[in-house]
Order: C-alpha cells, then sequence, then structure tokens
C-alpha cells in the first residue's frame, strides 16, 4: 500500500496506543510525551524561515489527577484512526459534540477539545488534517489571475476555476488544499488582513490593472489559507506582499504567523507559513508620510508590542522590526488600511499601492 500522509498519522496512533497498552500489561504508568508548545520552545531561523521546536518536551503520565485528560486523549486518538480508515472528516466542532458519549471524560467547553486535539497533533508531528479534523472556518477569498486545478469529488476528473470570473464575488479556499495546482502568470500575490479592503480592490479590478492575485485573509489567516499562499508561492515563484492595518495585531499576529508560523504550532510551520512574504504595510513610517488618521494605542496594544520586543524570535531577529515597533510604540497611535480613504475611496489603488509596490526592497522582512 502507498504510504500516504494519512498512513503515517495511522501507524502513529496504532503505535502509541500499543505502547499504553504493553505498559499497563506491565503494571507501570502509561505515558503520553509531547513538545512543549509555547514561544520559549521555539527558535528562528532566517535561512529555514519559520519557527521550529526545541527540544523542551511534557509528560502526561497517567495519574488520579491527569485520568481525564488521559483519556480524552486517547479516546480523540481512537476517533481519529476510526475517520481515517473510513475515509471520512471530523470538524473541530462536532469533535467537541462527539465527546458527549464519553461519559465523564466529556469536554466541558471546545477550548478544551481544541487544547486536547492539538496536544495529539503535536505528539504525532502530524498536522491534524491528516488525521481528518477540519476547521470550521472558511480558508480565505481569492480573485484574479489565477486558474486553480481542483478534482471532480464523483469522478475525480480536474476542474479548472478560474478566480476572474467570480463577478463580485470570490473563490473560497477549501479547507484542504494539497490536491490544488495552480496557472497563473500574475507577478506577485496580494494578501490582504480587511475583507473590506479586499473588496475595494475587486469591486475597481485592481488585479487586472496590477496583474496579481488578490487573497482576503480575515483577520489572523488559517491554517489552509496559509498552505494555500504557501503552495502557490513556492509552485509559480510569486513573492507574496501583506497589507494589513498599522497596528501590533496586524504586526505581530497577523503578518507573522503569515510569514513564520505561531510558538503553538511549531511542530508543523514548516508547511504552514510563507518564508517569502514581505510586509507591503502599513507600516508606522506610512502613517507619518501619508498623514493618516489614527488611533491611541490601547493598554493591550502597548503590552503587545513590549511582548513582541522582548520575547519574539522572529523580532529579536530583524533590527528593522525592532525599530518599526519602537516608533509605533513612541508615536502611540495605530492606523487602519480603511485610513487612506482620507484621500479619497480609490486613493489606495490610484497611489499608494503603485507606489509601494515600485519599491519592494524597502519592505519590512
Amino acid at each position: 500500500m502507498k504510504k500516504t500522509k494519512s498512513n503515517v498519522a495511522l501507524n502513529e496512533i496504532q503505535n502509541i496506543g500499543n505502547d499504553v497498552y504493553t505498559r499497563i500489561k506491565k503494571k507501570r504508568a502509561p505515558e503520553l510525551k509531547m513538545p512543549l508548545r509555547a514561544l520559549s520552545n521555539v527558535k528562528y531561523d532566517p535561512k529555514d524561515g519559520f519557527f521550529e521546536l526545541l527540544g523542551k518536551m511534557k509528560e502526561r503520565t497517567l495519574t488520579a489527577a491527569t485520568i481525564k485528560t488521559f483519556a480524552q486523549t486517547l479516546r480523540m486518538m481512537a476517533h481519529a484512526k476510526s475517520v481515517i480508515q473510513n475515509d471520512d472528516i471530523t470538524t473541530k466542532r462536532e469533535m467537541y459534540y462527539i465527546s458527549k458519549n464519553w461519559a465523564e471524560a466529556a469536554f466541558k467547553e471546545q477550548p478544551e477539545s481544541d487544547t486536547v486535539m492539538e496536544d495529539v497533533e503535536a505528539m504525532m508531528m502530524v498536522n491534524r488534517e491528516q488525521m481528518g479534523f477540519i476547521p470550521e472556518e472558511k480558508g480565505g477569498e481569492v480573485a484574479g489571475k489565477l486558474i486553480v486545478v481542483d478534482k471532480d469529488p464523483d469522478t475525480g476528473k480536474e476542474i479548472k476555476i478560474d478566480c476572474t470570473k467570480f463577478g463580485s464575488g470570490a473563490y473560497s479556499i477549501p479547507t484542504s488544499v494539497e490536491h490544488l495546482k495552480f496557472d497563473t502568470n500574475a507577478k506577485f500575490i496580494l494578501a490582504i488582513e480587511t475583507a473590506g479592503m479586499f473588496q475595494r480592490l475587486v469591486k475597481h479590478n485592481y488585479w487586472k490593472k496590477s496583474n496579481c492575485i488578490l487573497i482576503s485573509m480575515g483577520g489572523v489567516p488559517t491554517r489552509a489559507l496559509r498552505r494555500f499562499i504557501r503552495r502557490l508561492s513556492d509552485t509559480k515563484k510569486l513573492p507574496v506582499y501583506v497589507f494589513v492595518d498599522g497596528d501590533p495585531y496586524g504586526i505581530g499576529s497577523i503578518y507573522r504567523t503569515l510569514k513564520v508560523g505561531s510558538g503553538n504550532a511549531a511542530h508543523i510551520n514548516e508547511y504552514f507559513c510563507v518564508p517569502k512574504a514581505k510586509f507591503l504595510g502599513i507600516t508606522p513610517q506610512d502613517i507619518v508620510d501619508y498623514k493618516l488618521p489614527s488611533h491611541p494605542l490601547k493598554d493591550v496594544d502597548l503590552k503587545k508590542i513590549k511582548d513582541l520586543l522582548k520575547n519574539d524570535p522572529f523580532i529579536l531577529h530583524h533590527k528593522e522590526w525592532q525599530k518599526a515597533l519602537k516608533q509605533l510604540q513612541s508615536m502611540k497611535v495605530r492606523a487602519e488600511q480603511q485610513a487612506l480613504a482620507k484621500w479619497g475611496l480609490n486613493y489606495v489603488i490610484e497611489k499608494y499601492l503603485p507606489q509601494k509596490i515600485k519599491h519592494p526592497e524597502k519592505f519590512l522582512p
């Protein structure tokens, strides 16, 4: 049998299950080991381009205090095994409700279920999609010079989806993107934080004028969206420019997660990040140069900046980002993408983006 990713996940589940069973038969307390999922357990090497795990591990040994979480972990692995064998899927929300059949092992809230799912994923060093667990949220939207080659689920025949043919709408990225192929002559990918800005650029055919692909992230990008951009960028050798709000969240959560991943998911960042991505704007300097309307930074924003400057391996590696964040910190303001509308609804299309894209060498790393 061909060794697929699902086969790998199935083998890991069986190996862990066998180890637990063997230890119990030998009257030894079973253990589950997994990497510590935190920013303190990652490193950033620009040669690799993403957050990688260090060696810190945590162990879950069966004791009176851990019996419930231990049981939940094993039950979830058993469910994943069934899903893989039946070539099915389970959403994260469905997994929470399925646990209601587990008597005292049932999850009280979904965050509890999500945490155990992430632990299982890290323990096995596979992504949860390989175990049939899929997210509820959409992967993002796409418009512009791109043909996505998908497959008909019934016949297996190729389906070509032209992202220029959706009128006022856009192509929705599916939860699983590994099988997709791409055809494009676009010059670059523009990943956009807000749906409103995406819609403005689509409405006025910015993708046609600039020969590009527009992708709406809708906040912190989902794993499917990150993987989609990564595969598209790699296979077609396209630069990725990221256009987000000029605030600590846009920089430290949305952009940073897209480019290098997160500490919480360091075991899979290699596949779910876009190391070639560069920060187009809104930069702190843009707020000054374009005289943008702004809002005062909140306490949570200032705390975010301090945390990034002190603890984030990516920010600590790049002096350009340290300088930019300190500038934002001293200005004590933030600005949204839509603030460019001060100069006219389509100023972003007619002036801002053309001016910025002429000089990608000046983009923040």
